[in-house]
């Protein structure tokens, strides 16, 4: 599995915890029914996790996982403070979920597959552990799609950076176009063309408050985060190279015509 392209650093997390169940996975409501079992693979600090909890409801019983325990207590700190009883967090591999075949009726994952090396085998190990009747939904950006205004050179220079940066920690950044296929290369597609259902959504920031938090984000990740420490350590950028970027940022945030555009692919896969 490749390392966290963008590891923990605060200002990654505090990205993290503005993701909700209504923001980053609409497609998957539909698909949700109360005494569900769910997994939520790399769940993160669980607040998406914390809402597929309420709406499989107390009955239902969700996992969340992480291949490192490094936020998993903030994740249960959340459940406990929500009075979510049916939702617990484990240390887990994707590759090698430690439960049993068919053990879930809904396996997610949010922003996932573009950080492995192998997401097809991941997307197999998913589809291993979820019961017949149930669902896969994953759901990944897409940076070569992301798109904005004004075109500054310096957000020009933090895509080309960040393309270079995933591709070199084993990830692939433009996953959502990627998702069908390797949806299929794992055997999730059946003959008939209507499974996987596939779609797209975005993210907007165009307000003066998300331009100020999008922009201010990236600012400090661009220079504090674990994607800085590896352009650095691989040759990618220099440390003036970061701070040029991350005042681009700052400067493209304070546009008041500003705007920002994250697309996303997204797949549920009906297991039979």
């Amino acid at each position: 599995m490749s390392g966290y392209t963008h590891g923990h650093h605060a200002a990654v997390l505090r990205s993290h915890r503005s993701r909700t169940a209504a923001n980053s996975a609409a497609y998957l409501l539909p698909e949700l029914r109360p005494g569900q079992r769910l997994l939520d693979v790399g769940c993160g600090p669980g607040t998406i996790t914390a809402d597929l909890a309420e709406l499989v409801g107390p009955d239902g019983r969700v996992v969340g996982v992480e291949p490192v325990p490094e936020v998993l207590a903030e994740a249960a700190a959340l459940a406990a403070e929500r009075g979510l009883a049916n939702l617990s967090y484990e240390v887990a591999d994707v590759y090698r979920l430690p439960y049993a075949d068919a053990s879930f009726d809904v396996v997610h994952a949010h922003q996932v597959l573009q950080h492995l090396a192998d997401p097809v085998a991941a997307l197999r190990e998913m589809r291993r552990v979820t019961a017949p009747g149930g669902v896969i939904a994953v759901r990944d950006s897409d940076y070569a799609a992301m798109t904005w205004y004004p075109e500054l050179p310096e957000l020009e220079e933090w895509l080309s950076l960040y393309h270079a940066v995933a591709r070199v920690s084993g990830g692939e950044p433009d996953a959502g176009r990627r998702l069908l296929a390797w949806a299929r290369a794992a055997g999730l597609a059946d003959d008939s063309g209507d499974n996987p259902r596939c779609s797209s959504s975005s993210w907007t920031f165009a307000t003066e408050a998300e331009r100020a938090w999008w922009s201010g984000l990236w600012a400090e990740r661009t220079v504090h985060s674990k994607t800085a420490a590896t352009a650095v350590a691989e040759g990618l950028a220099t440390p003036a190279d970061l701070e040029r970027i991350a005042a681009g940022w700052a400067r493209w945030g304070a546009e008041p015509d500003a705007w920002f555009a994250v697309l996303h692919g997204e797949l549920l896969y009906r297991v039979s």
